[in-house]
């Protein structure tokens, strides 16, 4: 059965009829994810916490519709490892800046981006579509930040590591190798401090930072913590969705003693 809240099953017989009112763009990347999980790993993350949450809000009532994923992310930092794919920031901006024109003209004033991709930084995009786009309320937040991850997992590194092995291990089981087949996901750290300690940022250059293109080692994943950990990450965002479907754009704000 199509799902009337994911666009790319349903037809234009549902939609027709259906007054959405939040759209959900989520947006992945193409990468290599260590030796064991799958190129389309973001993407497919994407595709399931987006998916899920949407049908927990569409069970409440809020009227979501799920875009097709976009599969390509900001790789700049990764271009010499074959088949990492590149979406430079830039054109980022114009594929968004085509997807809010469209909901802008057929009267869904909602857009939320859900990111999956460390790599993309939809922030200042935002700040320059809200100013073109006033009727459009415009939001963004990274689907792996909606629960704690050192609450399900030992270990919190950042890429293809337990979380997303784990995660993955739930998703596609049949896509991922044997985490004997997996490297350690061991990191090399930047000299200067300042970086390390966060407060200064650079890309990272990839290839010389890790041998397995993973960052976080994934030997303690299993397939219940990620169970446990999407089922968190997508209740605290289905109950976003809903109460974002609820809310009139145009009264937005309330005094802090209001706030329940």
């Amino acid at each position: 059965m199509p799902r009337p809240y994911i666009l790319a099953e349903t037809n234009w017989k549902t939609v027709k009829h259906t007054d959405y009112t939040v759209a959900v763009l989520p947006w992945g990347a193409t990468e290599a994810h260590n030796y064991h999980l799958p190129y389309a790993t973001d993407n497919m993350q994407c595709d399931y916490v987006a998916a899920e949450a949407a049908r927990i809000a569409w069970d409440k009532g809020a009227k979501v519709v799920v875009l097709p994923t976009v599969p390509f992310g900001v790789n700049t930092g990764q271009l010499d490892i074959k088949l990492d794919i590149n979406m430079n920031p830039s054109t980022q901006f114009a594929v968004l800046r085509d997807v809010v024109d469209a909901l802008s003209r057929q009267g869904i004033k909602k857009l939320v981006v859900m990111n999956g991709h460390g790599g993309n930084n939809f922030r200042q995009m935002l700040r320059q579509l809200q100013a073109e786009y006033p009727d459009v309320f415009l939001c963004v937040f990274n689907w792996y930040e909606a629960a704690k991850v050192s609450d399900y997992f030992e270990d919190e590194g950042d890429h293809a590591g337990e979380m997303e092995t784990s995660v993955m291990m739930h998703i596609a089981p049949d896509l991922v190798l044997p985490l004997s087949e997996a490297g350690s996901g061991k990191a090399r750290v930047i000299k200067i401090r300042a970086f390390r300690e966060k407060w200064v940022w650079a890309q990272r250059e990839w290839s010389k930072v890790t041998e397995d293109t993973g960052v976080g080692n994934p030997a303690a994943s299993t397939p219940e913590k990620g169970r446990r950990y999407l089922d968190a990450v997508t209740a605290n965002i289905g109950a976003f969705l809903v109460d974002l479907a609820a809310v009139d754009i145009r009264d937005m704000y309330v005094d802090p003693e209001e706030v329940q």
